[in-house]
């Protein structure tokens, strides 16, 4: 695990465990709560706090749990969590399905981006970045992690891995559905007065479909930075275009402003990446000036970063030898006894069809254990997400 040091999001004074689920910050006497070893600490949540740390307190874990999942980021605009839901929940841990979590957490159309991003063509681009300019990290931070897509890739390649997320809800499903433990995982503001894990303990950080989600992102960038340290590098995926309206809400950024922030950064097209990965090739980084057209961008920089694409492709975008891959879960028997694919959503479709990788499909098995030895054609059936490795409890 990652040792971060953590610091108060209000005064910036150090924290230090008070209790086997709280942290105290000595100077302020103020505490904050950590609940299945996840630090909570949202600012601008003080009675939530409060309420938290009473359950706690008087050995009432499992309200505290329920407060917390039922807490949300500024961007939701779906409707609140249902009480009776998550305490079905919070029972059935133990046994529920990744399903059966986002179903009762109530996240729509979140969850079904949660459910289907091990195919989607935006997490295999930011793998496309990964892979073509990895250095073997030993330590990597992801930054808004959500429920822990690539830190799972990331920890299975034996890397020590730590993310944070503001919602707290989905760093405890990447704790209990697909990172499992020896992860650190903290809840945390971006726009924190103080950055809560300051220090440069990591080799890589990493921020995928999220940065153009932050306001202040010149001073969130500074703060990646400092993470990554005089040694480390970035990898920044799926920064949505200005000039390309698209579906996401947030605060889109134009290939001016990416030059900008970026000055170091080789810039990537972010379909250019999903491409490369299916092709097994290296991507073609762009000049900012060259992508305004494109959909969303991709960046690597910092002083680690390696100087240019990899021309090897060595299998950072495919699972573990021996790993047992199903088909994809969005294929569906047609009338014909072939394969269609049922969206699960029209807006999902609308936003993911014209770039999916996975071909329509007329036969074939529905299971393959991967080798990492298996004919070329059959390595192009995982690239392109046809099978795909999937949590236990998917």
């Amino acid at each position: 695990m990652i040792p971060f040091d953590l610091r108060s999001p209000a005064t910036g004074h150090a924290l230090k465990p008070d209790t086997a689920h709280s942290l105290r910050d000595a100077e302020a006497g103020e505490r904050w709560p950590v609940v299945d070893g996840i630090p909570y600490l949202r600012v601008g949540r003080a009675d939530l706090v409060a309420r938290v740390l009473a359950h706690l307190d008087a050995g009432e874990g499992d309200a505290a749990l329920a407060l917390l999942l039922a807490d949300q980021d500024d961007w939701w605009t779906g409707p609140p969590a249902e009480p009776a839901d998550l305490s079905a929940l919070i029972a059935g841990r133990a046994t529920a399905t990744l399903r059966d979590a986002v179903r009762l957490l109530g996240w729509g159309r979140v969850g079904d981006y949660f459910l289907h991003r091990w195919s989607d063509p935006t997490y295999l681009a930011g793998l496309a970045l990964l892979e073509a300019h990895w250095n073997d990290p030993v330590c990597i931070f992801e930054f808004a992690c959500g429920i822990g897509h690539y830190l799972r890739t990331l920890k299975q390649r034996g890397c020590k891995v730590a993310g944070a997320d503001v919602v707290f809800a989905k760093l405890w499903v990447a704790r209990h559905w697909v990172v499992g433990a020896g992860a650190q995982l903290v809840c945390f503001d971006a726009g924190s007065a103080h950055w809560p894990i300051p220090g440069a303990p990591v080799d890589l950080v990493v921020c995928n479909d999220a940065f153009y989600f932050l306001d202040e992102k010149a001073t969130l960038l500074d703060n990646l930075r400092q993470n990554a340290g005089d040694d480390g590098w970035l990898a920044l995926s799926h920064i949505h275009n200005s000039d390309r309206p698209g579906f996401s809400a947030g605060r889109a950024v134009s290939a001016d402003e990416i030059a900008e922030l970026f000055p170091d950064a080789l810039v990537y097209d972010d379909a250019e990446l999903t491409r490369a990965l299916v092709a097994a090739r290296a991507p073609s980084p762009r000049a900012p000036s060259e992508l305004r057209a494109c959909e969303a961008f991709s960046v690597v920089a910092g002083p680690g970063m390696r100087p240019a694409p990899r021309s090897v492709v060595d299998g950072l975008t495919l699972p573990k030898a021996g790993a047992d891959l199903v088909l994809n879960p969005l294929y569906r028997r047609d009338e014909t006894g072939g394969y269609a694919i049922a969206w699960p959503s029209e807006r999902y479709e609308a936003e993911y069809a014209p770039h999916v990788t996975y071909p329509l499909r007329s036969d074939g098995p529905e299971r393959l254990v991967f080798s990492g030895g298996l004919e070329a054609a059959e390595i192009g059936r995982v690239r392109s997400r046809e099978f795909v490795d999937l949590p236990e409890r998917w």
